[in-house]
């Protein structure tokens, strides 16, 4: 017999309160945040430099997936393809100039698959890529319940609102901000975040669950941030990338010219040679401080978002994805955008959070996600205890959301399957979430590929319409290499010539992580001549595969097995998440 009364009634509320949890397990909501242009910059992927402390709270709760992959560094094409599961050789999509469903196939949507399936669904800010991308309304009515809503100062992001030194106002790509002065006295991700709180609110004593897609606009450029947040990063503290320079060996199709920062008022006056010409050192500085002040301003979004959760009582019944479409370059290889197949592009942040698996449900009224402000806060300390380092894809989040909110996950795509409305081709990571990693997978890879217009850098290099398309860089990532083919491609086809190879890359990671010494030319090529006369059934990855695994064959087992244990090793003290993250 329980006593006294008052523990029994307790543990009555807390058995009662759990079969309500429980009850509710196929029919989780969900809150999917995306941000826009974030590396792994972040404290909990080991980054020491950014503050970001409610995102790291974030994980500190969550599974977090350290290798995570985008499919194409680009906003288009990358967010269609995560939200349909599909490849971009199968959306068809490689630029923002065309609508999937008209395009290539009329392909289900994440939120619409969980729209079909009696969820609420909402959109803030940016999820698809606005425009012709998405036919002009978001992919509306087919992914949401109701319009998508669309922060109004975003009009101003590209306008002359950025006050120079001369006391003028111009279109910079370094734009911090007194935010009361700006129009309407406000910024995009401010005015996202309120909308996103307000839906929360008119969801959260509802009996249908919800799906609510937030997409944040930063920090992709131009940095146009409240003010304050460039404190945290003092520019006599910022360093500079640790390969600036363009590498010897590095193929020109390889290089993207950054032309969308070329641009910005303050980028021209600098009068920078085309292409390949180096931004001056000061300014490297000042564009690396921007960027990790633009993170912590998003940052905060995403904490006031979380906590929010908290406050309305949804935590125990709610799964968050926090992931981003794609990678950009700081200053590594020369570079500063996206457009590319490396890993400071293609590799993304991307953390699950769901209730009573990754962390324990809050019976007590606990805060799970109290607001931290960056600003004012200067050390927090956070568990860290559930990663994979595995590697993963964008493409997985589809069937791995579904599951994890309680819906049956998509079947796995046939090899052609541009008729084919909903199936998924990614991998469903649940079983991740049930197992402990016991080392690395030499089996698993990831998938990226760019496109572009000729074999050397363009003007139109970064971002080429369809109709200029003449080559597709193809990049296979394993955890020892990244392996890079740039073919020829016909683009009224839609046809890779698997013969056509204009150039290649191979980059031994374990010495050359950051993806510096390109080794390409050291090795045997004479297999590409096999890998041709494969079967047109044989995939392209498939082909790549087995020539990676070819190429590095010849490699002497000690050689394999010292690169091994020391690539391990890198992977495990880089992305070891410190126990504080200084304010």
């Amino acid at each position: 017999m329980c006593t006294p009364f008052r523990v029994c009634l307790l543990l009555l509320g807390l058995h009662t309160l759990a079969l309500a949890v429980f009850g509710r397990r196929e029919t989780r909501n969900v809150l999917f945040i995306i941000a826009d242009d974030l590396r792994t910059s972040l404290g909990c992927y080991g980054d020491s430099v950014v503050k970001s402390p409610n995102i790291d709270q974030l994980a500190s709760k969550s599974q977090v997936f350290l290798n995570a992959y985008a499919q194409q560094a680009v906003c288009a094409p990358s967010r269609t393809s995560m939200l349909t599961s599909r490849r971009p050789d199968t959306t068809r999509l490689y630029d923002f100039n065309s609508y999937w469903r008209v395009h290539s196939g009329n392909y289900t949507t994440l939120p619409q698959y969980f729209k079909d399936r009696g969820y609420f669904t909402m959109s803030v800010g940016k999820v698809f890529h606005p425009g012709i991308a998405s036919n002009y309304t978001d992919d509306y009515p087919y992914s949401w319940s109701t319009p998508a809503y669309h922060p109004p100062s975003f009009r101003y992001e590209k306008k002359k609102v950025c006050k120079g030194e001369d006391g003028k106002l111009h279109a910079n790509l370094l734009c911090a901000v007194d935010v009361a002065e700006q129009p309407g006295g406000t910024l995009p991700d401010l005015e996202s975040t309120d909308k996103a709180v307000q839906l929360l609110k008119s969801r959260a004593n509802k009996d249908d669950p919800f799906f609510l897609a937030v997409g944040f606009h930063k920090p992709h450029i131009p940095f146009r941030i409240p003010q304050e947040y460039l404190s945290l990063y003092p520019i006599e503290q910022m360093t500079l990338a640790p390969d600036p320079d363009v590498p010897k060996r590095l193929p020109p199709v390889a290089y993207n010219p950054w032309v969308d920062v070329r641009k910005r008022d303050d980028v021209q006056k600098l009068n920078i040679s085309f292409p390949y010409g180096p931004v001056p050192e000061d300014f490297q500085l000042r564009i690396r401080q921007y960027y990790y002040a633009a993170v912590s301003y998003m940052d905060a979004q995403v904490g006031r978002l979380v906590s929010a959760l908290d406050d309305l009582g949804l935590t125990n019944t709610t799964v968050v994805v926090f992931t981003s479409d794609h990678g950009w370059s700081l200053g590594e290889h020369g570079d500063w955008a996206k457009y590319s197949n490396f890993d400071v592009t293609t590799r993304v942040p991307l953390i699950f959070y769901v209730p009573g698996l990754t962390a324990q449900y809050d019976w007590l009224g606990e805060s799970t996600f109290p607001f931290i402000d960056v600003l004012t806060q200067s050390e927090y300390h956070f568990k860290y205890d559930t990663v994979r380092r595995q590697l993963v894809e964008l493409v997985d989040v589809f069937p791995t959301v579904s599951h994890m909110a309680g819906l049956r996950a998509p079947k796995p795509c046939a090899d052609v399957s541009f008729q084919e409305e909903l199936c998924t081709e990614g991998h469903n990571l649940a079983y991740t979430f049930q197992h402990v990693e016991t080392g690395k997978n030499e089996e698993a890879v990831s998938f990226s590929q760019y496109p572009r217009p000729a074999d050397t850098p363009q003007m139109n290099s970064d971002l080429p319409d369809l109709k200029d398309i003449k080559v597709m860089g193809y990049s296979v990532r394993s955890w020892d290499y990244r392996y890079t083919l740039w073919l020829g491609f016909n683009p009224k086809t839609f046809q890779v010539n698997v013969s056509d190879v204009h150039a290649g890359e191979l980059y031994v990671l374990a010495d050359d992580p950051t993806e510096d010494n390109n080794v390409y030319s050291d090795f045997d090529h004479s297999v590409m001549k096999n890998m041709a006369s494969l079967p047109p059934t044989v995939s392209l990855q498939m082909r790549m595969k087995l020539q990676l695994l070819y190429l590095t064959a010849g490699m002497k087992t000690s050689t394999r097995k010292k690169m091994t244990r020391i690539n391990y090793s890198r992977w495990s003290d880089r992305d070891k998440c410190k126990g504080n993250v200084d304010g």
